[in-house]
């Protein structure tokens, strides 16, 4: 939880999250040991690019909601545990492809695996993790959570195309804004709430309300993202800043300076995502916090997180479902720091 620490060094409370990490450690340390032994199930000239890809641990929230949400509807299995392996491994190989994408050159403090043996290479290796997180996936007996964990996959690919399809589109919808980060960020949140509840055999209903926690926090994680890509520095966030507005992604934040403005600004706005010149976007990025765009991102973002959490009114309340609540009240906080900033 190296990421979430870092924040907590830089002012913002991480008391209530470390506490429920605490609650499923055991597992979560089991789950960093499969992840470095799906190493050996490559060939030995794989299998160092792998372990620089996997080896720092980043924040692991994905499967620490997959273990919580096991934990909340019954009792942790190995199951659960390959299922927090697999996710955070379809996790992994998307950050490897984003920073292809993005030209980013630093990921949680380190070199990203472009920066370091190029493109090409890392196109394979991320194909690679993917690859073997669906492998993975299909020794579940139960082929219901290998097609849940294949769409979920299916639906975050599908989301980074739109993505980079809608690039520089200026007629970008808000609405279209949310329909991409559900797909790209959020279904992989939704499908480890989900399933942790499913392996677990929690009722329908339980399940359902997992799933739409999971969606709901995603979401309001993928706006804090942005928000940390404008307003955020590079040497707290451990990771290259600034490629949203280089590379022509229209986030929440910038959507909603567009829409505040009058026509004259929104023209002189867009020639200027446009033109995309660092001293421009720079001043641009001030904008988007002077005029409060950013502020209404982070009130955004904390409304999710709500929503997210009344999801769980319907769970039995034990210590993990609370931690689950625990998990949406540090991401308002974290995304607070923004508003500061506003």
């Amino acid at each position: 939880m190296k990421n979430f620490t870092k924040l907590a060094l830089n002012g913002v409370s991480a008391s209530k999250l470390q506490r429920a990490v605490e609650l499923i450690n055991p597992h979560l340390y089991t789950v960093e040991e499969r992840i470095r032994e799906q190493a050996k199930a490559f060939d030995p000239a794989i299998e160092g690019y792998f372990q620089y890809a996997c080896g720092s641990s980043g924040k692991r929230l994905r499967p620490t909601l997959t273990l919580l949400s096991g934990a909340a509807t019954g009792t942790v299995c190995t199951s659960h545990v390959d299922l927090a392996v697999i996710v955070e491994l379809i996790h992994l190989a998307t950050l490897v492809h984003d920073d292809i994408m993005d030209g980013a050159d630093i990921r949680r403090d380190q070199a990203t695996v472009n920066a370091k043996w190029g493109n090409t290479l890392a196109v394979l290796l991320g194909d690679c993790l993917f690859a073997h997180a669906l492998k993975l996936a299909a020794a579940f007996p139960n082929n219901a959570i290998c097609r849940h964990i294949a769409h979920a996959a299916k639906e975050v690919c599908s989301g980074e195309i739109i993505q980079t399809q809608r690039r520089f589109d200026l007629n970008l919808t808000i609405g279209e804004y949310f329909q991409v980060i559900e797909m790209k960020t959020a279904a992989l949140f939704a499908v480890a709430t989900e399933l942790g509840a499913f392996i677990s055999e929690a009722s329908p209903e339980v399940i359902t309300a997992m799933k739409a926690y999971g969606l709901k926090l995603g979401t309001a994680y993928q706006i804090y993202d942005d928000c940390l890509d404008i307003a955020g520095t590079e040497e707290k966030a451990g990771k290259t800043l600034g490629s949203d507005l280089r590379k022509g992604k229209l986030t929440l934040p910038v959507l909603y300076l567009l829409q505040m403005v009058e026509p004259e600004e929104h023209h002189r706005f867009t020639e200027v995502l446009l033109r995309v010149k660092a001293e421009e976007l720079a001043s641009l990025a001030e904008e988007v916090i002077r005029r409060g765009a950013l502020r209404r991102a982070v009130e955004t973002t904390k409304r999710l997180v709500e929503e997210a959490q009344s999801e769980l009114q319907g769970i039995p309340v034990n210590k993990y479902s609370l931690a689950m609540q625990d998990i949406g009240d540090f991401l308002s906080n974290v995304v607070d720091q923004f508003a500061v900033a506003a």
